[in-house]
């Protein structure tokens, strides 16, 4: 029987376990949304929550908790000047866990573990994504219609030759 036996252990012994979800919460707080499987999300759903609630305290102590858990500075100074405030109003229930299926390989169930209220934040990523997707596109499309049009001269000034050596 589990009485007592709080948390998952993920198949990973305590400090690969610790420098897992020390890692996706970093990683969650800069990206506002990752992909993971559902265990993951549920195990790093508490630690993302202290979290929070440390940057809502914005005191020093609160920063150096949070900057003795998080791996990176720049997640510290991200949590404290725009998660935290975002989210200052909340009472808790600061993550979303969305399932969206089943990792080919094994089967493991996936789901994506967001930041309320950053859904904003998610489009204005995906837009700038797609604007710069579509400006890679015209570039290469303008490159091989310039290649094209090199090698039709090419092929033409070629032909040419060969017909006068011909005669």
């Amino acid at each position: 029987m589990r009485h007592l036996k709080a948390g998952w252990k993920l198949g990973r012994n305590t400090s690969h376990r610790r420098a897992l979800l020390r890692n996706l919460v970093t990683s969650l707080i800069l990206e506002e949304r990752i992909e993971t499987t559902v265990v993951k999300a549920k195990a790093i759903r508490p630690e993302v929550e202290k979290m929070i609630t440390l940057g809502k305290r914005g005191d020093v102590n609160a920063r150096r908790l949070a900057a003795g858990y998080l791996t990176s500075r720049d997640a510290v100074t991200r949590l404290f000047d725009t998660v935290a405030p975002r989210l200052g109003d909340r009472q808790g229930g600061y993550l979303r866990i969305v399932r969206t299926g089943f990792r080919k390989g094994d089967g493991g169930e996936k789901a994506f573990i967001e930041l309320v209220g950053a859904e904003q934040i998610i489009d204005e990523k995906r837009q700038k994504r797609a604007e710069a997707r579509a400006k890679r596109a015209e570039e290469a499309r303008k490159a091989m219609e310039e290649a094209q049009a090199q090698a039709g001269a090419s092929d033409t000034g070629a032909a040419g030759d060969a017909g006068e050596t011909k005669e």
